[in-house]
């Protein structure tokens, strides 16, 4: 439907309260200050060529640092000539280009001519210290521009504000991404086709809510997966013991009424052919709502079959999926449909054992199965879910409840219950008590929808108003009139408490913290931990497992990753599933165990399953179940680089990359990324180099220019080439055997991927710490981190360190840290 299709005065209101609103932010610029801070902290070691010298912090930088970095040379853009590092004021963003590369042991490069640890480590430690105090001279919190919520924000509030769940991706477009995250203020426009949106899913949202007896069915089709899915296994824990493949669908009812299901079970790949894959052998389908069986067919087969729905029985000559339907009643609310196949025994012909062999090649029945190596399987292809059919208004569901918290029993007590309502309502939208006139802009809509209709009705207009008002797509943040330009204010109490949930819930505060708020007590350091430490133990704090960790680390990337079918014949379906749920696990165990940070790279377990244990070697793992397993002390798979889902996204998809990986570990783990390359460099399929990786990617350090990166670069992405494309271990590459040995940037040596991961967790501890709480800070105030911010992110670091660098303090540290708690005003 298009904007100009709504009736209602709607579209120009909220069009110009938008416009108004994403004008006034695109004036807000970047601040140039400097930040207040911590005090020095451990630098990397740094071997090399030392000697000795002036050891002054003039003399240091002349002697080491000078000839590169003068006005003739500008070596990386960064001129040190003349400069004083006594005398840090002014040129804040200089000097803390230089502390980062030092506190990597970046600098000098490795090989060339060092100081003494004790005088580097001095050097640093007094550039960080003056940083600091500068910044406490004049902190600088930043100045986020107004913030639109991003589409999972949008999502987690409608959930926590209604109760309902909704699917952000099928109502909203994806959001752009900025300095690695999608909920960074500056990039999350907005455009007259995204109104459009908003004004549908406002349309939708509000129905579901309210609850319209007069919605007509809908189809949802919900895919299952292709041949490239083996559905060998129980495919979820909410689906039967003893079943295989499948699906366990959470699907919203909108109304109380009838429902129907079906499914469509995939085809043979012969062209044109409509014949059922696995169609000679009889499986049962069974169809469960909560795990109650609403339907159980019988497909396949010689003998006739048997049809069960919801406790009748039928029989027939033949079903096909086409005329398989389960049918049932059930109430409004969010309900798990699970759709699987039965499981039975069976020896592989030929093999005379009821397990497959140990390699991945053998393991997927579902694609690679023919009469000499079993048999090909009936699998589930797509769940379609029908309704409402005879649907009533939901009265007495939680989703209704939540919302009307008051029922008039005459037309005169219709008003004042509207107006309690929607100002429940908009108190949590808006994230703070709605003002008088706020409740009389949706009391307004009320009165005109209900003029219309009945009083549901014109609580459902108001609904379609406040779900389109700046208050609630917009996180803003208006400066005090009592603040001079260009000055450090704190936020109020109402806005830590929307910094608090979007951080750690991407969503609403609840009413807790509301209450806080209200109270004027959020801020008090005893209430703002137990706060924190309360958040953190809640099921929403999970979903920082895919918005932070899963964008920080590429982990996203994974659904997409598509490794050559040639190159790599063993990876399908399954393996991916199997990436992503070790990684979810791992993540969500190391979060909620409150595990050190830095235990990310170093740790002796993972979770697998059988497929995934058979793919990294892992004896004594049987079923599709997930269990935690130690890894022995010589295993080199050992934390997050071990894990197939890093090693793939950061792979090609017909071979390894040493620079994909190399910059990875550069970028994403010590906060030093490479630049971006010289135009017309050849890639590494385009040379005529033959031999190992190795001897290939001396090429790219032939020139000069190319080697002052890869030189960096390519030892970083050798430690980790033990581990193919998809995360496979090997010894060798081709007729070639692994070289996995190398450097770090501040020369540390490695031999292979355990001595790495090591080396990174005890030469490269501050650098990783200081780089993650960058990411953290990122995510948490929803801007790029700047120079003005060095001194905080290392009082951060600081502070954590007492509490062991475990996630909570991280987290903690976070949340009382100046650029969280305050804001800069306009100049």
């Amino acid at each position: 439907m298009p904007v100009s299709d709504f009736p209602r005065p709607l579209v120009p209101v909220v069009w110009i309260g938008l416009v108004a609103v994403v004008a006034v932010s695109s004036l807000q610029a970047r601040p140039q200050a400097a930040q207040a801070g911590g005090s020095p902290a451990r630098t990397a070691s740094s071997p090399g060529v030392q000697v000795q010298g002036d050891t002054s912090p003039r003399g240091l930088i002349d002697t080491y640092c000078a000839t590169c970095h003068s006005e003739r040379l500008k070596a990386g853009g960064l001129v040190l000539q003349g400069m004083d590092p006594a005398a840090v004021g002014g040129h804040e963003p200089t000097w803390e280009k230089v502390v980062r590369k030092l506190q990597a042991g970046a600098m000098p490069p490795p090989g060339s001519r060092r100081p003494e640890p004790a005088a580097y480590q001095g050097l640093l430690g007094g550039l960080q210290a003056a940083l600091d105090r500068e910044a406490q001279q004049a902190p600088d919190p930043g100045r986020p521009p107004v913030h639109r919520l991003n589409r999972l924000e949008y999502a987690n509030a409608i959930r926590d504000i209604f109760g309902l769940e909704i699917d952000g991706r099928a109502m909203l477009p994806a959001d752009d991404s900025g300095y690695g995250f999608d909920n960074i203020a500056d990039v999350l426009s907005f455009s007259p086709g995204l109104l459009e949106r908003y004004l549908l899913a406002a349309s939708k949202i509000s129905r579901l809510v309210v609850g319209d007896p007069t919605m007509k069915p809908g189809m949802t089709t919900y895919e299952v997966g292709d041949q490239t899915l083996g559905q060998d296994d129980r495919m979820s824990e909410l689906l039967p013991f003893g079943s295989r493949g499948g699906i366990a669908i959470r699907h919203y009812f909108p109304l109380n009424g009838e429902y129907r299901v079906k499914f469509y079970l995939q085809r043979s790949d012969v062209a044109d052919s409509n014949m059922i894959r696995g169609h000679d052998v009889a499986n049962l389908i069974d169809v469960r709502v909560d795990r109650r069986r609403v339907g159980l067919f019988e497909i396949g087969g010689p003998n006739a079959v048997q049809y069960f729905n919801a406790g009748q029985y039928t029989a027939e000559e033949f079903v096909p999926d086409a005329a398989a339907e389960a049918r049932f009643v059930v109430e409004a609310g969010t309900h798990v449909i699970g759709v699987s196949l039965n499981r039975d025994v069976w020896n592989v012909e030929g093999v005379g054992v009821s397990r497959l062999p140990l390699t991945s090649e053998a393991f997927n029945r579902g694609r690679n199965t023919n009469r000499d190596s079993g048999r090909i399987e009936m699998t589930i292809q797509k769940v379609f879910v029908t309704g409402p059919f005879d649907g009533s208004r939901p009265v007495d569901g939680p989703v209704y409840r939540r919302l009307f918290i008051c029922q008039p029993a005459t037309a005169v007590e219709e008003d004042p219950c509207a107006r309690r309502i929607l100002s429940n309502v908009a108190r949590r939208a808006y994230r703070r008590p709605a003002s008088a006139a706020e409740v009389e802009t949706l009391f307004n809509f009320y009165r005109a929808g209900r003029a219309d209709g009945t009083f549901e009705a014109g609580i459902r207009t108001a609904l379609e108003r406040l779900l389109l008002d700046v208050n609630f797509l917009f996180r803003i943040e208006a400066d005090p009139a009592d603040v001079q330009p260009g000055r450090a204010y704190r936020l109020n109490e109402f806005e830590l408490a929307s910094r608090l949930s979007f951080f750690l819930w991407s969503s609403v505060p609840d009413d807790e913290l509301l209450a806080l708020a209200e109270q004027g007590r959020l801020r008090e350091p005893t209430v703002l931990q137990q706060q924190v430490r309360r958040m953190l133990a809640d099921s929403r704090a999970a979903v920082m497992l895919d918005s932070f960790f899963g964008q920080w680390l590429y982990l996203r990337n994974v659904a997409t990753h598509t490794p050559d079918k040639e190159i790599f014949p063993e990876f399908d379906e399954n393996l991916r599933a199997a990436f992503r749920q070790e990684t979810q696990l791992f993540l969500e165990s190391q979060f909620r165990e409150d595990r050190p940070a830095t235990e990310l790279l170093t740790a002796d377990y993972t979770f697998v399953n059988e497929r995934l244990a058979r793919h990294y070697g892992i004896p004594a793992v049987l079923g599709s179940h997930f269990r935690r397993v130690a890894l022995p002390g010589d295993v080199p798979r050992r934390g997050l680089l071990g894990h197939g889902s890093v090693l793939m996204v950061t792979s090609y998809a017909d071979r390894t990359s040493v620079v994909l990986r190399g910059k990875y570990v550069l970028q994403n783990l010590l906060g030093i990324p490479p630049p971006p390359p010289p135009p017309d460099v050849p890639a590494l399929e385009e040379t005529e180099v033959k031999g190992s990786l190795r001897q290939r990617m001396e090429l790219h350090r032939r020139n000069p220019v190319c080697a002052s990166c890869h030189n960096t670069i390519d030892p970083l992405g050798f430690a980790l080439e033990n581990f193919d494309g998809i995360g496979k271990y090997r010894e060798t590459d081709g007729s070639a055997p692994v070289n996995a040995s190398g450097a770090l940037v501040n020369g540390s040596k490695f031999d292979g991927p355990l001595s790495f991961q090591r080396a990174l967790v005890t030469s490269q501890h501050d650098a990783f710490l200081s780089t993650l709480t960058e990411k953290l800070v990122t995510y948490a105030v929803g801007r790029g981190v700047e120079h003005y911010d060095m001194p905080a992110i290392r009082t951060i670091v600081r502070e954590a360190e007492a509490g062991g660098y475990r996630w909570s303090s991280l987290i903690l540290a976070i949340a009382k840290s100046t650029p969280f708690q305050m804001r800069r005003a306009e100049s």
